[in-house]
């Protein structure tokens, strides 16, 4: 695994314990010589995360759209900066970029580029793994809704299982390394639209 993309607030949250996952997962990536993938700004978790890579040597690339340069303040001491034309296009290099992916805390961009990243790999657009730290039990509730989702004949056993979760860096990482893709049978039946 050589990239691996990052997706998290450009806030900070509230909770101590988010700001700290952030740096310990950059410096985590650039210690194992793996280049952050990021959304190019500053502010948040999303600057926490890609100064802790670079202030350990790590290779960061941020890609952020011009709309939102001037509101994330993009990030001006990263490896690579990279100006697109619109979130599309953000997502897309970010995706084509990284070997595998991880969401830390973070709002509804968030949990649209986990759910979409998650998605593709449901789809079979790409056989990546998709990892989720939980942070302080953060992401307790969207798990347990994702339970329900499974149990209420929405979403495969399999699907659920393609997102990789752990509550601490060093084990989601040694499980995104070790990741394996699924065979998967057809994606959707008449209990999964």
């Amino acid at each position: 695994m050589r990239s691996i993309c990052v997706f998290c607030g450009s806030s900070p949250g509230f909770d101590p314990a988010y700001r700290a996952a952030a740096e310990r997962l950059g410096a985590a990536l650039a210690v194992r010589d793996i280049t952050l993938v990021y959304g190019g700004g500053s502010v948040g978790l999303m600057g926490v995360v890609a100064d802790a890579a670079l202030a350990k040597g790590g290779r960061v690339t941020g890609v952020i759209p011009d709309s939102l340069a001037a509101l994330e303040v993009e990030h001006r001491g990263l490896t690579e900066l990279i100006l697109t034309g619109s979130m599309h296009e953000r997502k897309a290099i970010m995706a084509d970029r990284a070997d595998g992916f991880i969401a830390i805390p973070g709002g509804i961009g968030t949990l649209e580029e986990l759910f979409e990243i998650w998605t593709w790999a449901q789809l079979g657009d790409h056989a990546k793994p998709v990892g989720l730290l939980n942070v302080a039990g953060f992401y307790d509730p969207l798990l347990r809704f994702l339970d329900h989702v499974v149990r209420q004949g929405f979403l495969k056993i399999e699907h659920r299982d393609l997102l990789q979760v752990e509550s601490e860096v060093g084990p989601l990482l040694d499980k995104l390394a070790d990741y394996v893709p699924p065979v998967l049978d057809k994606w959707i039946d008449d209990g999964e639209r």
